[in-house]
């Protein structure tokens, strides 16, 4: 209602008075306040930002959105439910009002949630309508997070620190739908929860009496590194002797909480253990890694090349994420990426003067690279590392040109101008300097597609990485003719490059690692052992693996004499459960440690695993349960499961619940029985899709398969060694198999005759192999590209 105002004269101007003074003295655009400023990883919290209108008011039929970057793993919020976990509330609440000032009319507010509400990097986006009605200023918007007024548990925070995450406020003042950016971001630090495990990191082989360091780190439950604590410890160098060396760990007292052995040496040869122990944490597990000392040996260096920070989607900037993967995951190699379009000029020449400083032979490798973010009709994604000392030609070649796949950013206005595009254009860019370039395919969100090749460029192929196992991408590439050798890479935007733990979004799986054998320990050195392909790739761990016919080594191209054997080498932690020789997509040699070492009378294991679809979405979300009759269930065991939030439970006597998501890797539960032959299994899961619209509380469901089942008898399982069903997807299965009672070995090695596999004459082989570990760990190595 309309405050009346003095009397005036017919024609004489009326406002209310004062109006235009309080105007001035707000905002234009408004403001966004948050009731917390400091968060830690992982935790549950209820959170209040308050959106304070501006000057310009908002119009009848505006609408705001509360927008953070796509990258986070903050628990998905959802609307339905207010007494349940993540629900996000909006409402309105009046502003004063001055003298002859009248009231706004809103009648409600709408909220809802979507997963690219906004532009990227701020994707992810509370929606709030307004409905009926116009706000004036100085009224207030208030949106909880994790509302818990109504019984609900709050909001899982995302699971990684970040330095000053992001929530930023856009406007449709008009009702136009085009936006205006609040200026001030809430911002929250999130740093790491309670210690929770020690990790080791040293590499896998090394010469005897050469030296090298062995980082021991302390993690929170979400594999965050501790900060900013004085802790002590010991890490106990054991011989194959059994005898133990025992040293002082002094962890660092601000910054990461790491603690380095430099200079370590091992005098006998063998396989060391090293157990790291923490003081007075009795909630900290010691942590066991090893180490085989040999003589005539070149210790493998540990690479990953696709590593992204804030200067384009990453978390934190360019010198923390490159300093954490020397420093505390104990990288030897590392590539700095950026988006192409993403990153702007002065960004990248800042960046590369960073990588030029840290980059130290004998050290640590350091290369900057870009990623050609092309869609998938156009060729999908590339990694360029540029090899070579010196400015890269990035963005600009030496005539002027872009070398952009084109330019599009926050800042970006106008018409988007292609440049490099599709990747032939790519290709044609560098081809006139092969040896100064690595060009990789990879599957992450816009999946590379294999019907573009350049053979000179593009000399290694991304196996796995934070976006999942690739298994499938190998095995095309290798069947088309593609001479290409075994990478893996963090893909990481979440600050913890070097096989850094999975968040619990679309980043779901364990970063990779690639194991490079050089003859140098410098740009150079490593630059010609990747484009050699004398590598392979691990889902995250310090092994090794080595594949070999004679003097040929993996990657080389070669004919095979067939009296000289393919001999084999892998090194690991938990025991290799199997490996396999591929041609190409074929299988056509394998091992099987289980039933080497003998199976089991009471233990079995149930796997799951596989991806949905081969595309950015592609995890497979499982709720299932595994009944066991006939049989009492003595104990159960899991592994493989990536973070707290994937897990087995007891829901009953023989009954176990199971919740967990795979992106193309695998899942394992051991059961422990009181009787194999009399016991009787069924296993049942529901499989679901990522929530990027609508309600997470009603995930999708797999269409080709929204539920799956197995039954089995244990006699069954006796006669047959494993029931195996086949899902639609992408290797998404279940399996029930035996395993063996007895420790797997942590070496296998070993030879294959070229005439046990049965290759078809005249015709050149790609021939690689891929080991799986007890916990589902996975190594791949590059091929031999032998001619029988």
């Amino acid at each position: 209602m309309t405050v009346p105002q003095s009397p005036s004269l017919p024609g004489t101007p009326r406002a209310p008075a004062g109006y235009v003074d309080y105007l001035d003295s707000l905002p234009f655009l408004g403001r966004l306040t948050c009731n917390k400023g400091d968060l830690k990883a992982g935790e549950w919290t209820e959170l209040v930002l308050v959106y304070e209108v501006g000057a310009v008011g908002l119009a009848d039929g505006a609408w705001l959105k509360l927008a953070f970057k796509f990258y986070s793993d903050w628990a998905l919020f959802q609307t339905s439910d207010p007494s349940a976990a993540n629900f996000v509330s909006a409402e309105y609440h009046a502003g004063p009002l001055g003298p002859g000032q009248t009231p706004s009319n809103v009648q409600a507010l709408k909220v809802r949630f979507d997963q690219k509400g906004h532009e990227r990097p701020f994707q992810k986006a509370v929606i709030v309508d307004v409905v009926d009605g116009y706000l004036n200023p100085g009224d207030r918007i208030v949106i909880r997070l994790g509302d818990r007024r109504q019984g609900g548990a709050g909001t899982r925070v995302q699971t990684f620190v970040e330095k000053a995450f992001r929530f930023r406020m856009f406007i449709d003042p008009l009702g136009s739908s085009k936006f205006a950016e609040v200026p001030g971001d809430c911002t929250i630090d999130i740093g790491p929860g309670d210690a929770s495990a020690l990790k080791v990191i040293a590499p896998r082989l090394v010469a005897l009496s050469d030296s090298f360091n062995v980082l021991v780190r302390v993690d929170d439950v979400w594999g965050n590194t501790d900060r900013d604590r004085e802790r002590r410890g010991r890490l106990d160098l054991i011989s194959p002797n059994g005898v133990v060396i025992a040293k002082p760990l002094i962890f660092e007292k601000t910054g990461w909480s790491v603690a380095t052995i430099a200079n370590t040496k091992l005098e006998e040869t063998g396989e060391w253990r090293l157990e790291a122990h923490l003081d007075n944490a009795p909630g900290v597990p010691a942590c066991i890694a090893y180490i085989t000392a040999e003589e005539g040996v070149s210790r493998p260096l540990y690479a990953d090349l696709h590593v992204h920070s804030d200067d384009t989607v990453g978390t934190n900037d360019a010198t923390y994420n490159l300093t954490y993967g020397r420093d505390v995951a104990g990288l030897d190699i590392v590539g700095y990426t950026v988006n192409d379009f993403n990153i702007t000029e002065e960004n990248w020449n800042k960046a590369v003067d960073i990588i030029h400083d840290l980059n130290q032979d004998n050290r640590f490798v350091c290369y900057p690279g870009t990623e050609w973010c092309g869609n998938s009709a156009a060729g999908g994604d590339r990694n360029i590392v540029f090899l070579r000392d010196g400015k890269p030609r990035f963005p600009f070649d030496r005539d002027g040109q872009s070398m952009r796949s084109f330019e599009w950013n926050e800042n970006t206005k106008g018409t988007i101008r292609p440049s490099l595009w599709p990747v032939d254009r790519l290709y044609q860019a560098y081809e006139d300097d092969p040896e100064g370039h690595l060009l990789i395919p990879h599957v992450g969100g816009r999946r590379c597609n294999l019907a573009w090749s350049h053979p000179e460029l593009e000399r290694l192929i991304e196996i796995t990485s934070a976006w999942g196992q690739f298994h499938w991408l190998y095995t095309d590439a290798l069947s088309r003719g593609h001479r290409v050798g075994a990478s893996a890479a963090s893909d990481e935007h979440q600050g913890r490059c070097g096989g850094g733990a999975p968040a619990t979004g679309t980043f779901g799986s364990r970063g990779g690692l690639t194991g490079v054998l050089a003859d140098s320990f410098d740009r150079e050195g490593a630059g010609r052992a990747l484009r050699a392909k004398r590598t392979f790739a691990t889902t995250g761990e310090r092994n090794f693996a080595r594949l070999a016919s004679g003097a040929n080594l993996m990657g080389e191209v070669f004919n095979a004499d067939p009296s000289v054997p393919i001999s084999y080498r892998l090194l690991g932690s938990s025991g290799w459960e199997e490996a396999v020789l591929f041609d190409g997509d074929k299988p056509v040699w394998r091992r099987d440690l289980h039933k080497e070492n003998g199976f089991s009378d009471r233990r079995v294991r149930v796997r799951i695993g596989g991806a949905r679809i081969k595309d950015r979405y592609r995890a497979a979300y499982w709720n299932g349960e595994i009944s066991v009759i006939g049989a009492a269930l003595l104990d159960v065991q899991s592994f493989g499961f990536d973070h707290p939030e994937q897990t087995a439970w007891r829901k009953g006597l023989g009954t176990l619940g199971f919740a967990s998501a795979t992106h193309g890797d695998t899942d394992a539960i051991e059961l422990t029985l009181s009787d194999l032959k009399q016991a009787q299994f069924a296993i049942s899961a529901e499989l679901f899709g990522y929530t990027k619209v609508g309600d997470p509380l009603q995930p999708p469901p797999h269409i080709h398969a929204p539920k799956v089942s197995l039954s089995a008898t244990g006699k069954q399982l006796i006669e047959e060694r494993e029931i195996l069903v086949e899902i639609p997807g992408v290797e998404l299965r279940i399996i029930l198999e035996r395993v063996s009672d007895t420790a797997l070995p942590r070496e296998l090695c070993g030879e294959i005759s070229f005439g046990e596999l049965a290759l078809a004459p005249g015709r050149e082989h790609p021939l690689f192999l891929t080991a799986r570990e007890r916990d589902q760990s996975r190594v791949w190595t590059s091929p031999l590209f032998a001619t029988v």
